[in-house]
């Protein structure tokens, strides 16, 4: 099971940092992901960090602005957003997948988060 929070209200150019915890199981080896969505468009991918050796990777939309850490003693991890702008608002879900590498694409994670909201006000 995953649990995503951190989401709320935020001024253009503020920050925040979402936190996924994991329980059940341990995600220790697996990628998990950060995803976000807007009504009536698709799931997009924000950020990976891969279990084995954490490596990350960065949507284009994000890169520069968020950095993807966990903490692996609390089994959660963590998405730092900075610069945010309003076409940041969306849900947030974090998810694991089980592949040796970080996907970008939503069919490859088995565990979804209930997503937290992140408004950017302008």
């Amino acid at each position: 099971q995953l649990q995503a929070s951190g989401g709320g209200l935020v001024q253009a150019g503020g920050s925040l940092r979402l936190s996924c915890v994991a329980s059940g199981r341990t995600f220790s080896t697996y990628v998990m992901g950060w995803f976000r969505q807007v009504p009536g468009k698709e799931r997009e991918f924000v950020a990976g960090i891969r279990g084995s050796d954490g490596a990350t990777y960065y949507g284009d939309s994000v890169k520069g602005r968020c950095t993807i850490s966990r903490d692996n003693a609390k089994n959660t991890r963590y998405l730092q957003m900075n610069i945010l702008t309003p076409e940041d608002t969306a849900v947030y879900y974090c998810a694991a997948s089980s592949n040796t590498w970080i996907s970008t694409s939503i069919n490859a994670y088995k565990y979804w988060g209930q997503g937290t909201k992140v408004t950017v006000s302008s």
